[in-house]
């Protein structure tokens, strides 16, 4: 899936972050993928995700398939101190975090001329959509080997041309399949983190297998791992991966 360059620009109507924890433009969001624990208490853990809604922020629960976690809890919002709360007492609900991923929703530098509603729509995204539980995650970079295959020694003529055509592969994909594509270059070890959501497991996996045919990503991609599973409410995601 298509890896973006975040705008220098703000968008009509967006203002600076007045909080020491938010971001000048868009939304911090964080990834915490998690092992139920021996000592994990239902009660507790839904009562740190309600509490980071009250503070306005947005929870998205899912439960994991395969060893690497047995749930993920994405957090998006203005405040970076309301999710680092919520790890904070996640943690002390007896939820083990396995993995985690941090990034900032942004525009790229290849939308210029977009219609405002998209740009909002990918600045604050209201997640999850529905009647799209399938889920997946990963990080990827755009590569700098040594000689062709550098994305960074292309010029912006070369690389908007690629992320056009790379775009029009996702495209076919609408209704199908909605993306996050959030940045974090400087951030997390990846240059961005890219979310799917999907009406059912294999539109995720054909989204992913035709995009590596794209030029964008068959030379200038490396990805990170997969993480996928189930969207839910929180209380049926804990339910099932046995936490009472």
């Amino acid at each position: 899936m298509a890896g973006t360059e975040s705008s220098s620009g703000r968008p009509a109507g967006a203002a600076p972050g007045g909080a020491p924890g938010a971001p000048s433009i868009g939304w911090n969001v964080v990834h915490l993928f998690c092992r139920a624990g021996p000592d994990a208490r239902s009660r507790a853990v839904l009562a740190a995700i309600e509490e980071a809604r009250k503070d306005g922020h947005q929870v998205v629960t899912a439960s994991m398939i395969g060893h690497k976690a047995d749930l993920c809890l994405l957090g998006l919002g203005p405040d970076l101190h309301v999710l680092r709360r919520l790890q904070t007492r996640l943690a002390r609900a007896g939820l083990e975090i396995a993995d985690s991923y941090m990034s900032l929703t942004e525009l790229s530098e290849y939308t210029a001329g977009v219609p405002e509603a998209m740009v909002q729509a990918r600045l604050y995204p209201t997640l999850p959509p529905e009647q799209m539980p399938a889920f997946c995650f990963y990080p990827m970079s755009k590569r700098r080997a040594a000689g062709a295959e550098n994305w960074y020694h292309l010029d912006f003529e070369e690389r908007l041309e690629l992320m056009y055509g790379h775009g029009s592969v996702g495209r076919e994909f609408k209704g199908r399949v909605l993306q996050l594509v959030t940045g974090s270059t400087g951030l997390d070890d990846y240059e961005w983190g890219v979310t799917l959501f999907g009406v059912h497991l294999d539109d995720l996996k054909d989204c992913v297998y035709r995009m590596r045919f794209d030029k964008a990503s068959s030379l200038y991609a490396e990805f990170g791992p997969f993480y996928t599973g189930l969207v839910g409410e929180a209380e049926a995601v804990l339910a099932e991966v046995g936490v009472d």
